[in-house]
């Protein structure tokens, strides 16, 4: 038997992730694959500032951003005529290192993250299959994996994560139900080298009364990236398998000249959750826990960020910096964002696709009207950055989140704060370790007491940014790993507030005292 204590069952992002930042904790992983190799023909392309912000703590942010694409502008077309541009290049400002969308196709994304891992030391297994497991009275996860051959071994390991897609054997094994439903149209992804003025590097979309086409801008002149629907019900006995299938009347109309298809590809679009992302020592993530519509490129983000949220957590318990109860804040935390962006997503999405008069009136002839209008708002364009980019996650009923001081609640993502130059506060976070953080001066009281809480403390001076970002003069702001408040606590009780947050969780504790 093989043993590692984390058995990690995937190997797309979510799952890519989860190793990664497990492996620079210091945490031992083995990542299984039943494919034989990484996806060549995936259709996530969108990488969001918050998942940026993480990646910086690993110090993968600089790869993906210069290997990207940042859109400039959104376009909104109908029936082959502009009906709304929204700018996009810097529309985060202020808000975050990465105020932008980024566009870097999932394939390429994958094989970077692999050769992340391999630097450390960690090799992708495949075509390695898992087939069961169990937890035997004495601990852990007793897994049964089958290699090409045919051959099976038996792994233990302390927990095992289910980053196995939207046909999870973990969660199938586990008996968690997927509720949810499938979408009716079939949609295609594309991607293809072509001419006219829809590669100019922005993102279109073309709205038909029954027809969607959406195009991506890639790297390279004339490489875009095609999302559209194709006229066959569910259960259809004919699916289209090339490009030729495919109407081109959309793709005339926007003046569209396709010179060579490089993959193509048709699926099926769901809106699933699932009934709970923990049992025992296994645990869901990314697909195997949530799947919903392209809509705002949300669906890898989400899953990245269930990954690093369990990973930290996990590392606590292994390393035994914390009690397995920390782990119970991973669910409540994930599921309810998960459950809150499927059901935005499906209604979005339902509007963009469904036919009949009010779904016609609503996309072709309300949308081009109000969204020109409200972008011109600053308070709607920061709205839309925030949900988006996902700064706007928040754990405020997590077991893990007390305080608000100033407009920061624990709970929070951590504001980001330009300190002058390329200086910002989120620096001390590529430690991935709890600290706090005082903007101002720090009482001598807080001090002592992040000294016995073997909590590094980082001061910051006051600064006008510091207040725009809703951030109090003086106040403590203990953060966790991930980057999110755990605790925010007025100025005036701040180290007696930080004592009473490890007291009430003695199972966050690091170790004695220093």
């Amino acid at each position: 038997m093989n043993s590692a204590p984390v058995l990690i069952a995937g190997a797309g992002p979510t799952g890519l992730v989860l190793a990664l930042w497990l492996t620079r904790l210091g945490v031992r992983v083995r990542i299984i694959d039943k494919a034989a190799e990484p996806g060549t023909t995936s259709r996530a392309i969108g990488v969001q500032a918050r998942t940026l912000e993480l990646y910086r703590q690993m110090e993968l942010a600089g790869h993906v951003v210069d290997a990207g694409v940042k859109v400039a502008g959104g376009n909104m077309w109908l029936h082959g005529r502009r009906a709304a541009r929204i700018p996009l290049a810097r529309f985060g400002e202020g808000m975050s290192p990465y105020p932008y969308v980024l566009m870097y196709p999932q394939d390429e994304h994958e094989r970077f993250l692999i050769a992340q891992l391999r630097a450390l030391g960690v090799v992708v297994e495949r075509p390695v299959e898992l087939l069961r497991f169990d937890e035997p009275a004495n601990g852990g996860v007793r897994a049964v994996v089958k290699r090409q051959d045919g051959t099976e071994e038996t792994v233990l390991a302390s927990y095992l994560a289910g980053c196995d897609g939207a046909h999870s054997v973990v969660r199938e094994r586990l008996g968690i139900d997927f509720p949810g439903g499938t979408y009716e149209r079939l949609f295609y992804v594309a991607d293809v080298e072509a001419t006219g003025p829809m590669t100019d590097g922005e993102l279109h979309i073309g709205l038909e009364r029954s027809d969607l086409l959406a195009v991506f801008p890639m790297k390279g002149s004339g490489h875009v990236r095609l999302i559209g629907t194709v006229n066959a019900p569910v259960g259809s006995a004919r699916e289209p398998h090339d490009f030729g299938d495919v109407s081109e009347e959309i793709i005339h109309r926007l003046d569209l000249t396709i010179a060579r298809v490089n993959w193509f590809s048709t699926y099926r679009v769901h809106h699933r959750v699932a009934g709970s992302f923990r049992r025992g020592r296994a645990f869901l993530a990314g697909d195997a826990a949530h799947i919903h519509s392209p809509v705002g490129a949300q669906g890898m983000n989400t899953g990245i960020g269930d990954a690093i949220n369990l990973a930290w957590k996990i590392a606590a318990v292994v390393k035994g910096d914390a009690s397995e109860q920390l782990l119970d804040s991973y669910e409540p935390e994930r599921i309810a964002f998960a459950r809150r962006l499927v059901a935005t997503t499906d209604r979005v999405f339902t509007i963009a696709n469904r036919g009949g008069a009010i779904a016609s009136f609503v996309r072709t002839r309300a949308l081009p009207v109000l969204l020109p209008a409200m972008f011109r708002l600053n308070s709607f364009r920061r709205y839309f950055f925030r949900t988006i980019s996902q700064l706007i996650v928040a754990y405020p009923h997590s077991e893990l989140s007390a305080g608000r001081a100033g407009g920061v609640r624990g709970g929070d993502r951590l504001p980001w704060v330009r300190l002058g130059g390329d200086a910002d506060n989120f620096a001390p976070l590529a430690s991935s370790s709890w600290q706090a953080h005082v903007y101002g001066e720090p009482a001598s009281a807080v001090r002592e007491e992040c000294i016995l809480q073997r909590v590094p403390l980082h001061a910051f001076a006051w600064t006008a940014a510091a207040e725009r970002a809703g951030i109090a003069r003086d106040a403590l702001y203990l953060v966790r790993p991930d980057g999110y408040v755990a605790l925010a606590a007025r100025a005036n009780d701040a180290a007696g507030q930080l004592r009473h947050y490890f007291e009430d969780r003695r199972w966050l504790s690091r170790g004695e005292p220093a």
